[in-house]
Protein backbone atom coordinates (compact mmCIF):
# COMPACT_ATOMS: atom_id res chain seq x y z
CA UNK A 1 0.00 0.00 0.00
CA UNK A 2 1.16 3.64 -0.98
CA UNK A 3 1.70 5.62 2.13
CA UNK A 4 -1.08 7.65 1.77
CA UNK A 5 -2.06 10.78 4.71
CA UNK A 6 -5.16 11.95 4.69
CA UNK A 7 -6.17 15.25 6.35
CA UNK A 8 -9.42 17.00 6.47
CA UNK A 9 -10.58 19.73 8.48
CA UNK A 10 -12.57 22.97 8.25
CA UNK A 11 -11.34 26.28 6.34
CA UNK A 12 -8.56 28.15 8.47
CA UNK A 13 -7.84 25.39 11.19
CA UNK A 14 -4.29 24.66 10.06
CA UNK A 15 -4.87 21.88 7.81
CA UNK A 16 -3.42 23.58 5.06
CA UNK A 17 0.01 24.38 6.70
CA UNK A 18 0.09 21.24 8.60
CA UNK A 19 -0.24 19.09 5.53
CA UNK A 20 2.54 20.93 3.79
CA UNK A 21 5.34 20.25 6.71
CA UNK A 22 4.03 16.39 7.18
CA UNK A 23 4.61 16.07 3.65
CA UNK A 24 8.12 17.81 4.03
CA UNK A 25 9.09 15.55 7.10
CA UNK A 26 8.29 12.44 5.51
CA UNK A 27 9.30 13.19 2.15
CA UNK A 28 5.72 12.87 0.40
CA UNK A 29 4.25 14.71 -2.46
CA UNK A 30 1.42 16.90 -1.24
CA UNK A 31 -1.86 17.89 -2.60
CA UNK A 32 -4.19 20.58 -1.30
CA UNK A 33 -7.52 19.26 -2.63
CA UNK A 34 -9.54 22.67 -1.94
CA UNK A 35 -7.42 24.37 -5.25
CA UNK A 36 -9.06 21.76 -7.25
CA UNK A 37 -12.18 23.47 -6.31
CA UNK A 38 -10.95 27.11 -6.08
CA UNK A 39 -10.11 26.37 -9.81
CA UNK A 40 -13.54 25.23 -10.59
CA UNK A 41 -15.28 27.70 -8.75
CA UNK A 42 -12.83 30.43 -10.59
CA UNK A 43 -13.91 28.60 -14.30
CA UNK A 44 -17.21 29.24 -12.89
CA UNK A 45 -17.27 32.56 -12.29
CA UNK A 46 -15.29 33.29 -15.67
CA UNK A 47 -19.05 31.61 -17.60
CA UNK A 48 -18.34 28.13 -17.40
CA UNK A 49 -20.55 25.39 -15.66
CA UNK A 50 -19.86 23.96 -12.71
CA UNK A 51 -19.55 20.42 -14.25
CA UNK A 52 -17.77 21.14 -17.54
CA UNK A 53 -15.36 23.11 -15.56
CA UNK A 54 -14.20 20.11 -13.52
CA UNK A 55 -14.78 17.93 -16.25
CA UNK A 56 -12.03 19.58 -18.04
CA UNK A 57 -9.69 20.24 -15.02
CA UNK A 58 -6.28 20.31 -15.54
CA UNK A 59 -2.82 20.19 -13.54
CA UNK A 60 -1.97 23.25 -15.05
CA UNK A 61 -5.33 24.79 -13.54
CA UNK A 62 -3.79 24.55 -9.96
CA UNK A 63 -0.28 26.31 -11.32
CA UNK A 64 -0.83 29.35 -9.49
CA UNK A 65 -2.03 28.76 -5.87
CA UNK A 66 -2.10 32.39 -4.83
CA UNK A 67 -4.09 33.32 -8.13
CA UNK A 68 -7.29 31.15 -6.19
CA UNK A 69 -6.99 32.66 -2.83
CA UNK A 70 -9.77 35.31 -3.46
CA UNK A 71 -12.54 35.51 -1.10
CA UNK A 72 -14.60 35.54 -3.98
CA UNK A 73 -13.14 31.94 -5.58
CA UNK A 74 -13.16 30.57 -2.17
CA UNK A 75 -16.85 30.93 -1.78
CA UNK A 76 -17.67 29.90 -5.33
CA UNK A 77 -15.13 26.65 -4.58
CA UNK A 78 -17.42 26.13 -1.81
CA UNK A 79 -20.90 26.04 -3.91
CA UNK A 80 -19.43 24.08 -6.53
CA UNK A 81 -18.10 21.52 -3.99
CA UNK A 82 -21.83 20.53 -2.92
CA UNK A 83 -22.13 19.92 -6.41
CA UNK A 84 -22.14 15.94 -6.55
CA UNK A 85 -21.25 15.77 -10.34
CA UNK A 86 -18.13 17.89 -9.76
CA UNK A 87 -17.11 16.00 -6.80
CA UNK A 88 -17.27 12.79 -8.97
CA UNK A 89 -15.39 14.20 -12.16
CA UNK A 90 -12.62 15.45 -9.58
CA UNK A 91 -12.47 12.01 -7.39
CA UNK A 92 -10.08 10.34 -10.36
CA UNK A 93 -7.61 13.37 -10.09
CA UNK A 94 -7.23 13.03 -6.63
CA UNK A 95 -7.19 9.16 -6.27
CA UNK A 96 -4.27 9.05 -8.47
CA UNK A 97 -2.23 11.52 -6.94
CA UNK A 98 -2.74 9.80 -3.96
CA UNK A 99 -1.67 6.35 -5.16
CA UNK A 100 1.62 7.53 -6.45
CA UNK A 101 4.44 5.60 -5.57
CA UNK A 102 6.38 7.81 -3.41
CA UNK A 103 3.71 8.18 -0.85
CA UNK A 104 1.60 11.26 -1.11
CA UNK A 105 -0.22 13.91 1.51
CA UNK A 106 -3.87 15.13 0.78
CA UNK A 107 -5.95 17.76 2.50
CA UNK A 108 -9.23 18.16 2.15
CA UNK A 109 -12.68 17.88 3.48
CA UNK A 110 -13.16 14.22 2.36
CA UNK A 111 -9.94 12.46 1.88
CA UNK A 112 -10.29 10.22 4.87
CA UNK A 113 -14.05 9.24 4.33
CA UNK A 114 -13.99 9.13 0.24
CA UNK A 115 -10.70 9.83 -1.52
CA UNK A 116 -8.33 7.74 0.46
CA UNK A 117 -10.28 5.31 2.72
CA UNK A 118 -7.57 3.46 3.22
CA UNK A 119 -4.93 5.60 3.85
CA UNK A 120 -2.16 4.83 6.19
CA UNK A 121 -3.28 7.89 8.52
CA UNK A 122 -5.60 10.58 8.82
CA UNK A 123 -6.00 13.54 10.73
CA UNK A 124 -9.22 15.77 10.82
CA UNK A 125 -7.86 19.07 11.86
CA UNK A 126 -10.34 21.51 13.45
CA UNK A 127 -10.56 24.50 15.46
CA UNK A 128 -13.14 26.89 16.96
CA UNK A 129 -14.87 28.96 14.31
CA UNK A 130 -13.79 32.07 16.35
CA UNK A 131 -10.50 31.18 16.69
CA UNK A 132 -10.17 30.47 12.80
CA UNK A 133 -12.42 33.74 11.50
CA UNK A 134 -9.55 35.67 13.60
CA UNK A 135 -6.55 33.74 11.81
CA UNK A 136 -8.80 34.20 8.47
CA UNK A 137 -8.90 37.69 8.91
CA UNK A 138 -5.69 38.70 9.63
CA UNK A 139 -4.35 36.82 6.59
CA UNK A 140 -6.53 38.96 4.81
CA UNK A 141 -5.57 41.90 6.12
CA UNK A 142 -2.06 41.15 5.46
CA UNK A 143 -2.98 40.31 1.60
CA UNK A 144 -4.13 43.86 1.59
CA UNK A 145 -8.01 42.86 1.91
CA UNK A 146 -10.44 45.23 3.55
CA UNK A 147 -12.82 43.71 5.92
CA UNK A 148 -14.10 43.12 9.16
CA UNK A 149 -13.98 40.22 11.55
CA UNK A 150 -17.76 39.69 12.25
CA UNK A 151 -18.02 39.31 7.97
CA UNK A 152 -15.47 36.68 7.91
CA UNK A 153 -17.11 35.22 11.16
CA UNK A 154 -20.10 34.64 9.23
CA UNK A 155 -18.32 33.53 6.19
CA UNK A 156 -16.78 30.86 8.32
CA UNK A 157 -19.98 29.41 9.69
CA UNK A 158 -21.68 30.01 6.13
CA UNK A 159 -18.76 27.64 4.82
CA UNK A 160 -19.16 25.20 7.72
CA UNK A 161 -22.35 24.91 7.92
CA UNK A 162 -22.32 24.24 3.24
CA UNK A 163 -19.47 21.73 3.62
CA UNK A 164 -21.05 19.67 6.49
CA UNK A 165 -24.42 19.84 5.60
CA UNK A 166 -23.80 18.97 1.91
CA UNK A 167 -25.50 15.59 0.50
CA UNK A 168 -22.55 14.30 -1.23
CA UNK A 169 -19.35 13.75 0.73
CA UNK A 170 -20.13 16.16 3.95
CA UNK A 171 -16.89 17.18 5.81
CA UNK A 172 -16.79 14.72 8.50
CA UNK A 173 -13.65 12.73 10.70
CA UNK A 174 -13.03 9.78 9.67
CA UNK A 175 -14.24 7.10 12.35
CA UNK A 176 -10.23 6.15 12.96
CA UNK A 177 -9.23 9.77 12.05
CA UNK A 178 -7.01 11.09 14.98
CA UNK A 179 -8.49 14.48 15.99
CA UNK A 180 -6.23 17.42 16.43
CA UNK A 181 -7.68 21.04 17.94
CA UNK A 182 -5.11 23.64 17.11
CA UNK A 183 -7.24 26.15 18.48
CA UNK A 184 -4.66 26.96 21.43
CA UNK A 185 -1.85 25.50 19.73
CA UNK A 186 1.41 26.94 17.84
CA UNK A 187 2.14 26.37 14.49
CA UNK A 188 5.24 24.37 15.57
CA UNK A 189 3.02 22.53 18.34
CA UNK A 190 0.30 21.34 15.67
CA UNK A 191 2.80 20.64 13.58
CA UNK A 192 4.85 18.64 15.70
CA UNK A 193 1.55 16.39 17.01
CA UNK A 194 0.66 15.96 13.49
CA UNK A 195 4.25 13.89 12.69
CA UNK A 196 3.56 12.19 15.67
CA UNK A 197 0.49 11.20 14.87
CA UNK A 198 1.40 9.85 11.35
CA UNK A 199 4.59 8.11 12.84
CA UNK A 200 2.77 6.21 15.32
CA UNK A 201 -0.28 5.12 12.61
CA UNK A 202 2.87 4.42 9.91
CA UNK A 203 4.63 2.33 12.52
CA UNK A 204 7.76 4.76 12.57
Amino acid sequence: MSFTVAIDGPAASGKGTISRAVAAHFGLAHLDTGLLYRAVGRRMLEGETPEAAAAALTSEDVSDPDALRGADVAQAASKVAAIPEVRAALVDFQRAFASRAGGAVLDGRDIGTVICPDAVAKLFVTASAEVRALRRHRELLERGVETSYEAVLADVHERDERDAGRSTAPMIAAPDAVLLDTSVLSIDEAVAAAIGAVQARHGD
